[in-house]
């Protein structure tokens, strides 16, 4: 993409655009570029400053993981959005690991950390843009934490389905078992057998890769 692509795409997303230097717009121009992922590629390990990254297509989904192997889904990342947890190198009070992969075929914009930590060091207001992003994020980490610690699993699904199905404008949730309790930190066996107990109540039908809301109504009252 070309300077004047990206300056475009910027210019929208970065409330400190126009108030920094001209020189500073190029230098985060001349250093971002435009990486395609294929679906279930990993884009961030914990262990390097990736950068940052903006969202033009696909999805990602960030996560801890423990010594054991379990993920926990902290927050996904759709089109427009922007992931500033992995560029470390930006935020240094960052210091735990966070794995980036891509949900689905992603087309993604990436500004190098190093360059963009540069770019925020001469000017005030890129930092206090990083550090509003990231405190933003962290908002959907407390929630899901919250969710994982203080409430019962037959409520964390049904937030969960509803949330999905907003998102998506559909009554059809197509994910399967497995990736529905990775989003939620749970065990697959889990998420089957508090499924079968709506699917029993009439709230929800079982398919083949994806879950359909019957009744939304009850769906919504298990939410309170």
């Amino acid at each position: 993409m070309t300077r004047a692509g990206f300056e475009r795409v910027y210019r929208e997303i970065f409330s400190f655009w126009d108030g920094i230097p001209e020189e500073d717009r190029d230098y985060i121009c001349r250093n971002s570029d435009v990486f395609t992922y294929p679906k279930g590629k990993n884009i961030h390990d914990g262990s390097e400053c990736s950068g940052v990254i903006l969202v033009h297509s696909g999805s990602l989904r960030l996560y801890m993981m423990s010594d054991e192997g379990k993920e926990i889904t902290l927050y996904r990342l759709h089109k427009g959005d922007m992931c500033m947890l992995s560029a470390s190198c930006v935020i240094n009070s960052i210091t735990f690991d966070v794995f980036v992969d891509a949900e689905e075929d992603s087309e993604c914009y990436v500004i190098s950390g190093p360059a963009f930590a540069a770019a925020a060091e001469r000017n005030p207001a890129v930092k206090i843009f990083a550090l509003e992003t990231a405190v933003g994020r962290f908002s959907d980490v407390m929630w899901v934490m919250q969710q994982i610690l203080f409430m019962s699993m037959d409520k964390r699904l049904a937030i969960f389905l509803s949330d999905e199905s907003a998102r998506t404008g559909s009554d059809t949730v197509t994910l399967t078992h497995e990736q529905i309790a990775r989003y939620m930190g749970s065990a697959r066996e889990v998420v089957s057998r508090m499924l079968k107990y709506f699917a029993n109540e009439g709230i929800v039908e079982v398919l083949r890769g994806g879950v359909t809301i019957l009744d939304k109504k009850r769906l919504r009252q298990l939410t309170l």
